[in-house]
């Protein structure tokens, strides 16, 4: 690739308002097979369409995660949710990660815990192709439904983890995200009802169906709303603690039928 051309890529990203335009070009330049190629991906970008639709990957924990157009990118801070899990885990756990989007939840645990019999639900039938693919080398089993309702009955009580990002973003605040998410991700994905609240709470309700004893539910949700989230974990007979991530601005309610706790978890008041 002439300078001219990476020049002119740049000058077009950063016109487009891509804070990281230099590094977001290499990439693109990188992925491009074509320079035709080339220049319908610096279009789209330019146009808003977030850097992981546009190539088609999102970068994971370390791993390439398959993204369609339309799906929800998965977020760094999510890779905490993807280290308390994993400390809860063992080899051979059966996982349910429920509101999968591209499944790169499960993904990060297989790859760090070794093998773990791993079930994945979402509404979304782009996220559920999306996931399918990610989860096809580690044996995962992946259903397009709400919640529990697609998992095999033969599942109940026999769940170590239970692990959901369900949308937590109160409705009148998606219009205060950035124009990337309103505008290019599902919103089932990011509308969590009036208090952000509403898909957590049926998530919980129905935990103590599928735990096995001594079970885990880990959860992703903001600092701000984290006491709320542990109250409805308590409701439904899960004991609480709350975990946050300064680093990753990230937060993470567990909850769980026994005394045993993540003792790594640094307990917000």
């Amino acid at each position: 690739m002439d300078k001219k051309t990476e020049k002119w890529i740049i000058n077009k990203l950063r016109t487009a308002g891509c804070v990281f335009a230099e590094d977001e070009a290499r990439l693109l330049i990188s992925e491009a097979q074509t320079l035709d190629t080339l220049i319908g991906m610096v279009e789209q970008r330019a146009t808003g369409l977030p850097l992981e639709h546009v190539v088609g990957w999102a970068d994971f924990c370390g791993m390439r995660i398959k993204v369609e157009q339309g799906v929800f990118v998965p977020r760094r801070r999510t890779e905490f949710l993807v280290q308390q899990t994993s400390a809860l885990a063992t080899p051979g756990s059966v996982i349910v990660d429920l509101c999968c989007g591209t499944g790169a939840v499960g993904v990060a645990l297989a790859k760090i815990i070794g093998y773990i019999e791993l079930y994945a639900t979402d509404i979304d039938p782009a996220s559920v192709r999306c996931a399918y693919h990610n989860t096809t080398f580690i044996g995962g089993n992946v259903y397009e439904g709400d919640l529990y309702h697609p998992l095999p009955s033969a599942l109940h009580n026999r769940v170590d983890i239970l692990v959901a990002n369900a949308p937590y973003v109160p409705t009148e605040s998606i219009e205060l995200l950035p124009h990337e998410a309103r505008k290019y991700e599902i919103r089932a994905a990011l509308d969590g009802g009036e208090k952000g609240l509403d898909v957590q709470r049926r998530v919980a309700a129905e935990a103590p169906i599928w735990l096995a004893p001594g079970g885990h539910l880990l959860v992703e949700t903001s600092q701000k709303q984290a006491l709320q989230t542990a109250e409805i974990f308590a409701e439904n007979g899960l004991i609480p603690k709350v975990a946050n991530c300064v680093e990753l601005d990230a937060t993470v309610v567990i909850g769980t039928q026994t005394n045993r706790m993540n003792m790594n978890c640094k307990i917000l008041t």
